[in-house]
């Protein structure tokens, strides 16, 4: 059995990853900001809590400078979506500041204890393979978040540190419940955590779930931009004439 270090365990996909794994057996040291959500996670058989916000580099390293793992799942995020009519530069420096910098803070704080063998973990999403509408903070955040996971891929092979990328599809959480549009073949926390555990398991360098919609998402990732240009700007017509913009965020536990 592993030992899971999991980022934003209190809520959404870091919530039902961490009852998965450790109900699967595998010990879980579970991470977040709701001490509320902690005290009740560390209720759990094979459940070690530690609370720490991962965008304070100091407060992370410090809850992390003793810590090891197996597997460091780097899951803590968040999702906000742009108004064209008005750009808010803040809100940009929000959504990278947990997604891309957080996750860099909890790197640097394991950094020390990482050994040949152990594994890193960066959750992404589908998101950054095509320019979907108002997604311009969170689609940039996660296509970031994953050209430094491939990165750290490349330079962490040389000591045996393997390095996965995972990519998921729409899921329901809080984060998503926010969402004012349709999200096709969306699959609840608990049946991504099955596909996460899995993933984090296998020796795959990239994971993508649901499988069936993974497929579809990539597959039109490889048309030339002028289409999926097209095909975005066609899906925002649609949703346009059906919904309208939310000012509303939420934000995954650090």
């Amino acid at each position: 059995m592993a030992t899971i270090l999991i980022t934003g365990a209190t809520s959404g996909l870091g919530e039902a990853l961490t009852y998965e794994a450790s109900k699967n057996g595998h010990k879980v040291i579970a991470c977040g900001r709701n001490l509320a959500k902690l005290e009740e996670l560390a209720q759990k058989d094979n459940v070690l809590t530690i609370s720490f916000d991962a965008t304070n580099e100091k407060a992370t390293r410090e809850a992390l400078k003793d810590i090891s793992c197996d597997i460091a799942v780097i899951n803590a995020g968040t999702c906000e979506y742009v108004d064209v009519r008005e750009i808010e530069p803040d809100m940009f420096k929000r959504v990278f500041d947990i997604n891309l910098f957080g996750a860099m803070n909890v790197v640097a704080a394991l950094q020390g204890n990482l050994v040949a063998g152990n594994k890193l973990v960066f959750v992404d999403s589908m998101a950054r393979l095509l320019p979907f509408t108002r997604s311009q903070a969170y689609g940039a955040s996660k296509a970031a978040l994953h050209y430094a996971c491939k990165s750290f891929e490349v330079d962490f092979a040389n000591k045996g540190i393997k390095v996965q990328s995972m990519s998921p599809g729409f899921v329901k959480t809080p984060l998503t419940d926010k969402n004012d549009f349709p999200m096709p073949m969306s699959i609840t926390a608990e049946q991504a955590a099955v596909y996460m555990l899995k993933g984090v398991l296998s020796s795959a360098s990239s994971v993508y779930f649901p499988r069936r919609f993974g497929a579809m998402i990539r597959f039109l990732n490889f048309l030339p931009e002028f289409v999926q240009r097209k095909i975005c700007i066609n899906m925002r017509g649609s949703l346009s004439r059906s919904t309208k913009p939310k000012s509303d965020s939420a934000r995954g536990g650090a």
